[in-house]
């Protein structure tokens, strides 16, 4: 029998919406998939820490957010070796390029704008989810790290 790995995936945005529609469109794609969704940057540290729960493949993270922003806890996770491979996604209406700086130089995979349409969102999802980053070892490259849809 030759199944296919499930992908841990983390979504943290405060916007119950943008939760939704991205459930929803997690939900649609034809990859064996886990999503869980968090509120805030304040729950993700606790979460992450907690030994009770399992370290996502992929971190989606907000970056404009209450208690922590996304910034804060990319730099949080950053500094604690066991994440080394976590693969980390910003995921933001924001396209200032004081952000896509920011989050480029702590350490994100990938800088993702919120896309305007499901039908963006499900191929941007799609194409994150099936990415296999190899930036860890061989160092981030910026011309790759924001995705244009």
């Amino acid at each position: 029998m030759n199944t296919k790995p499930i992908i841990e995936i983390l979504l943290v945005d405060d916007d119950a919406d943008d939760r939704s529609t991205f459930t929803d469109a997690i939900s649609e794609l034809k990859i064996g998939t886990r999503l869980t969704c968090l509120e805030d940057g304040r729950g993700l540290i606790d979460y992450l820490n907690s030994t009770d729960n399992k370290t996502p493949d992929i971190l989606f993270l907000d970056l404009n957010m209450p208690y922590k922003s996304g910034v804060e806890c990319l730099m949080d996770i950053r500094k604690d070796p066991k994440y080394n491979n976590l693969s980390i996604a910003i995921y933001s209406t924001s396209s200032t390029d004081r952000d896509i700086e920011d989050t480029f130089v702590n350490g994100a995979n990938i800088y993702i704008r919120k896309p305007n349409n499901f039908a963006n969102l499900k191929k941007v999802l799609n194409d994150v989810v099936n990415t296999n980053f190899q930036f860890h070892s061989s160092g981030l490259n910026k011309e790759t790290f924001l995705l244009n849809i």
